[in-house]
């Protein structure tokens, strides 16, 4: 217990330093891709051409080439030049650039570079000295843009909490009916969020990790905690309710719900960690950021929570509500009828009910998530761009004003690196790039030796279909004889991160599914189980992700949730949830799973163990899901997109797990397969006998009721 004390204070003081050592970055791009390949090239050959900083500058009144608006906007040119931090200054003053200067004559920018590295303090020092002297000055870029990030992640986590840790306390205590039983969850997930972030501090020490990875830990780290306190005192008090003394209660705890803590643990985790296989800073962050959270909220619940109750002991029920009073959960020993009777609980009458008509209830459950799912069918995938950033942040005001107003959509051009030919075959290459359908007008960047970097410019958004085809169809021509041609830029990024995704994606998801299945194989003793909860989990998903789409990408709700549609979803959006809710769904799995195993083994009747482990299980999931989606649905209010979506569809995946797919299908389907349920070969069932996961002693029909304490 000291250790544990001694840990949050080091976690608290040392952990919490970590959201100095994150990057903005929210990149989904391939290292080993072409439009990456190309960026290397460009600054080997011809150094740095890429701009960090876009400062823009505006006036109703005077135009660009005004004496007055020239003098302000130089004198900011003189300014940021003595700064060490800026390598290189791109003014319409020097270079009279059409480009530079917007449409109406009224706005001009600076395109910044600066010198590599520089610190997030430093680059904000630049942004500060960019202000000019009777103009309107706005900063944009994408240094600006990570900046903005960083403060937007940062201030949204406290706002979260706000919301989300009183709701939590008052279900807890509701759910208790007393403030010391209630504290434990909230005590085990400050444990796993502050553990959290220590651990990705320390792995910031080695690889670059991205500030989002925050918000995964504090979601997760908050949720499953909460969770998981919820199981472990729940079993704690009701071992206590049967005259147990508090050692023997504490073990038979460890040895029931703790084990079914470690086994949903363990599977979230590996869940998480599948995203490791992709190459992308903002996968690899998430995984690894979600997956220490969840181990934190793992090992507080195994470590840290049972020397709290050896130490409470029969104080856990200290400090009771007024109002609140314990009550018996019935237990259920035959048929239907029985479930059915008046001494039935309510969750047993469920499911009885759902059992009596099992094909039924089973259809139209499915044809329910089928129709969430629909609009899964039309979706369409891009990129991150400043839209996910809340309307009115400033980078992101600097981004859409040069797209509208400025020629050629401001500063996203198509990058085309021709090497090894003389520059005028370059030129040739960049006559037929021009002739392509779409293209407005093509420029060239740089020139050195036998390397050109070419510039096509579009209209129109770059992650849009349009643009999409001109970067195909400049990578499907043949390159001049002895010449290497790379493509890049914005659109070429989305393109290949697509790419990269959907040929990682089968191999995640398959990975995910035959570790999930041999380990509830194993858990359970059977091969129809592990099948039947995969399938399952992936109704949930497809339901979820088919909300996401009808919001995000079609536009439904954007007043509500605060956001600027784009018309499609993020690319990495199926892939977070196939990790996230993989994971989630099979800790309310493993939970019911282990109550109907264990029922079944003592009365050998699948409709009782159905329905008793139904009754045992359906407030406890019922009211853990609650607290998850408390938590998620706090993290919805973040002003990034991005958030938002995760954020949305846990919430519907929650919902729908909790209701549709624990009450309805899983009984139905149970149901209908009666003993065939528990089918395994000789080997697996050596294997369960061995390592099987569950709860050894019978239920004794005066057992508490694991979540409604008190009514």
């Amino acid at each position: 217990m000291a250790f544990a004390v001694a840990f949050i204070a080091f976690s608290g003081v040392w952990g919490t330093g970590v959201f100095d050592e994150l990057t903005g970055s929210s990149s989904l791009d391939d290292p080993a891709s072409e439009s990456q390949i190309i960026n290397q090239r460009v600054i080997d050959d011809l150094g740095r051409q890429n701009t960090d900083i876009i400062a823009l500058y505006s006036s109703p009144t005077l135009t660009v080439p005004d004496p007055a608006f020239r003098d302000a906007v130089t004198a900011v040119v003189t300014r940021i030049r003595a700064n060490p931090s800026v390598e290189q200054v791109t003014s319409f003053y020097e270079t009279n650039a059409p480009s530079l200067a917007s449409n109406d004559n009224h706005s001009t920018y600076l395109a910044i570079r600066l010198v590599r590295p520089t610190s997030d303090s430093k680059a904000q020092k630049v942004i500060h000295d960019l202000s000019a002297t009777g103009l309107t000055s706005t900063v944009g870029g994408q240094r600006t843009i990570d900046l903005d990030i960083n403060d937007q992640v940062s201030s949204d986590i406290p706002f979260a909490e706000m919301i989300a840790m009183p709701i939590l306390l008052i279900l807890l205590l509701f759910v208790f009916g007393n403030l010391v039983a209630a504290l434990m969850p909230v005590l085990i997930s400050a444990f796993a969020v502050l553990g959290a972030f220590m651990a990705v501090r320390v792995i910031t020490l080695f690889t670059d990790v991205s500030i989002f990875s925050i918000n995964i830990i504090t979601i997760l780290g908050l949720g499953l905690a909460v969770d998981y306190g919820l199981f472990m005192v729940s079993r704690f008090r009701e071992e206590l309710d049967k005259g147990h003394e508090v050692p023997v209660a504490l073990s038979r705890t460890m040895a029931t719900a703790g084990r079914t803590v470690a086994v949903s643990g363990l599977l979230v985790t590996l869940a998480l960690s599948s995203l490791l296989i992709f190459p992308q800073v903002l996968l690899h962050s998430m995984g690894l950021g979600g997956a220490a959270a969840v181990l934190m909220a793992m090992l507080g619940s195994l470590i840290v929570l049972p020397a709290m109750l050896a130490i409470l002991g029969h104080r856990i029920d200290a400090l009771r509500l007024p109002w609140s009073r314990r009550k018996n959960i019935p237990s259920v020993t035959g048929t239907i009828a029985a479930a059915t009777a008046d001494g039935a609980g309510r969750w047993a009458k469920i499911a009885a009910s759902v059992m009596r008509r099992p094909v039924l209830y089973a259809v139209g459950s499915v044809l329910v998530l089928l129709v969430l799912a629909l609009p899964f069918a039309n979706t369409r995938f891009g990129g991150i761009d400043e839209r996910m950033l809340p309307p009115g942040t400033e980078s992101r005001t600097v981004s859409e004003h040069l797209s509208a107003e400025f020629p050629n959509g401001g500063i996203r051009p198509i990058r085309v690196l021709v090497s090894g030919v003389p520059a005028e075959t370059a030129t040739t290459f960049q006559s037929t790039v021009g002739a392509i359908t779409g293209v407005t007008s093509t420029g060239i960047a740089a020139q050195k030796g036998t390397t050109t970097l070419l510039t096509v410019n579009f209209t129109g958004d770059a992650s849009s279909e349009a643009a999409q085809k001109i970067v195909k169809d400049i990578r499907a021509l043949a390159p001049p004889a002895g010449a290497t041609v790379l493509v890049g830029g914005s659109t070429a990024s989305v393109i290949d991160q697509l790419d990269s995704l959907s040929s990682r994606l089968p191999w995640m998801a398959l990975l995910v599914a035959l570790v999930t299945f041999l380990l509830l194989a194993i858990a359970f003793g059977s091969l129809i189980v592990p099948l039947k909860a995969i399938i399952m989990n992936l109704f949930s998903i497809a339901a979820a992700f088919g909300v996401v789409t009808w919001v995000f990408q079609d536009g439904h709700l954007a007043g509500l949730f605060n956001f600027t549609p784009t018309g499609y979803v993020e690319a990495s959006q199926p892939i977070l949830m196939v990790a996230i809710l993989f994971g989630l769904s099979m800790d309310y799995e493993v939970f019911l799973l282990s109550r109907i195993r264990e029922r079944w083994d003592d009365l050998g009747d699948s409709t009782a163990a159905v329905a008793s482990g139904v009754q045992r299980t359906g407030g406890i999931i019922t009211t853990a899901a609650l607290l998850l989606c408390v938590v998620v649905g706090a993290f919805s209010t973040s002003g990034i997109t991005f958030i938002k979506m995760i954020g949305v569809g846990m919430v519907v995946a929650l919902i729908v797990d909790a209701t549709l797919v624990r009450l309805i299908l899983v009984p139905a389907t149970m149901r209908l397969l009666g003993k065939y349920n528990w089918w395994a070969p000789g080997f697996l069932n050596r294997l369960y006998g061995r390592y099987g996961h569950r709860e050894e002693d019978p239920v004794s029909p005066a057992a508490p009721d694991l979540v409604s304490t008190h009514s």
